[in-house]
């Protein structure tokens, strides 16, 4: 196992780290319950091939999460570094941080939090929930007492909003999303890294959705085996970033990762060629060159342009058909997704006349909605 330094923290990481939001579950009388024998083995394994960073979260399995993580950390403690995280949506008062906190020691079962996240924080709960609430200066008690060790935060947002966050407090590490499909952190991620600032990636395989994949396989003529291999690589390769975060519901999927991680090679320069190269052909002949900036949103009749559009490449570009067909079917099925998919455009073009890239949405819509709704 690869080990890197972790930002200025002083700690050495493993490349990959072991996300619990995924952990094998089962249904017993009506309610969803993580499988806890099978998923202490599946961690315990990790921990035996050299993984020394787990992440949980508050509310994952469940709220069960945690719970299993702290019984897999018995005989481990001292050898892995824990990491949790706040439910910063949750937060209603000031002391809400330490209240939480405490839950989170007991449900682990640990006398501290190696690193405690703000969980996702973009820049509305950072302005309404973190400042508003003081909770950094929170934050720098708890690790004061010795609570928690390193003060982190995740991250859902626009790249220089997550610089500007970095920029604002004593924040050590930070997780966030970065693969393949979506390399809009990249900047941003090595500015972290210029500041010291330790970076974890969420979603290295595109949240599963690449393992369903095989047209990258392709570029590699037989060289690499599977597509999750690929996308592995990919953000290992990147030595901006400290550890890939792989969320596992099974032990084979533990196995294929730790065996990735084991043997590692950075990509050749040849072979990041091969890669960008591939992608770019694919880009120019299929892709909607939407940048997701939103400036058509929100359309009159609740279209979900960008959604939309960015499934419609994750169908063309990366062969992502059966994901990209089950998320538009998706699209305001809940009751709370107010989204509305393509059919519902009413051609008014207002999105037509804000569009930076002057993209002919309405024509597009039209046949993605044939495209995406036809199976």
């Amino acid at each position: 196992m690869l080990y890197r330094k972790f930002g200025n923290t002083g700690v050495k990481i493993s490349i990959l780290g072991f996300g619990s939001m995924r952990l094998p579950m089962e249904e017993k009388n009506g309610r969803w319950t993580v499988k806890e024998e099978e998923s202490i083995k599946m961690i315990h394994y990790s921990f035996e091939q050299g993984v020394n960073y787990i992440d949980s979260a508050y509310m994952y399995c469940n709220g069960e999460s945690e719970i299993i993580v702290g019984k897999a950390l018995k005989g481990w403690r001292e050898k892995v570094y824990v990491s949790t995280k706040i439910p910063v949506w949750e937060v209603g008062k000031t002391s809400d941080y330490r209240m939480f906190l405490e839950k989170q020691l007991k449900k682990l079962d640990v006398d501290y939090i190696d690193f405690y996240h703000l969980h996702g924080l973009n820049e509305k709960t950072f302005n309404e929930k973190v400042l508003h609430f003081d909770l950094i200066r929170e934050a720098e008690k708890a690790k004061q007492e010795g609570l928690i060790k390193h003060i982190s935060f995740s991250f859902h947002d626009r790249p220089e909003i997550m610089k500007k966050i970095i920029d604002s407090g004593p924040f050590e590490t930070v997780l966030c999303q970065y693969n393949l499909l979506d390399r809009v952190n990249e900047e941003s991620i090595a500015y972290a890294h210029s500041k010291g600032v330790g970076v974890v990636v969420m979603g290295p395989v595109g949240g599963g959705r690449l393992s369903t994949s095989d047209v990258l396989i392709n570029v590699f003529k037989g060289a690499i085996l599977s597509t999750p291999e690929i996308a592995l690589r990919f953000v290992f390769s990147n030595e901006n970033v400290s550890v890939a975060l792989s969320g596992m519901g099974n032990i084979k999927m533990v196995e294929e990762n730790v065996h990735t991680a084991s043997k590692f090679n950075s990509l050749t320069k040849k072979e990041k060629e091969l890669l960008d190269n591939f992608i770019e052909e694919r880009r120019k002949k299929e892709e909607i060159p939407c940048t997701a900036c939103r400036y058509c949103q929100p359309c009159p009749q609740g279209v979900a342009i960008p959604e939309i559009f960015q499934l419609m490449n994750y169908y063309t570009i990366y062969g992502l058909k059966k994901f990209a067909i089950e998320q538009y079917a998706n699209i305001g099925k809940n009751p709370d997704d107010k989204r509305k998919k393509a059919d519902a455009c009413i051609e008014c073009k207002k999105c037509e006349e804000v569009c930076p890239q002057k993209i002919k949405i309405t024509d597009h819509l039209k046949k993605f909605h044939k495209i995406l709704s036809s199976q």
